[in-house]
């Protein structure tokens, strides 16, 4: 897992809306979302959920497995970057 890896959104928006010269009212048409909605994702305000991961399968734009997997890599790099409480073994024969 990368350290600080790129939001999917911005990835969605650099890699594959800016090559097909898409904006974002008609990238959302397509995928059947609102405009504000995919801009939340794009902006890296909002995740790629699951529904989205499957419209953009649906459009041709990689796996839904493999923004789901971008998602989650993004998501546990950021849990990482916070402190976390102390914690305790949950086994019993561990002291």
């Amino acid at each position: 897992m990368m350290k600080n890896p790129p939001h999917p959104g911005e990835l969605l928006r650099e890699d594959v809306l800016a090559p097909l010269e898409l904006s974002v009212k008609d990238a959302a048409e397509r995928l059947g979302m609102s405009r504000v909605a995919l801009s939340r994702v794009l902006n890296g305000r909002a995740a790629i959920s699951p529904n989205l991961a499957v419209r953009l399968e649906m459009a041709g734009v990689s796996t839904a497995r493999a923004w789901l997997s971008m998602q989650t890599n993004y998501d546990l790099a950021q849990a990482m970057r916070h402190e976390q409480p102390a914690v305790r073994t949950l086994r019993k024969d561990a002291a």
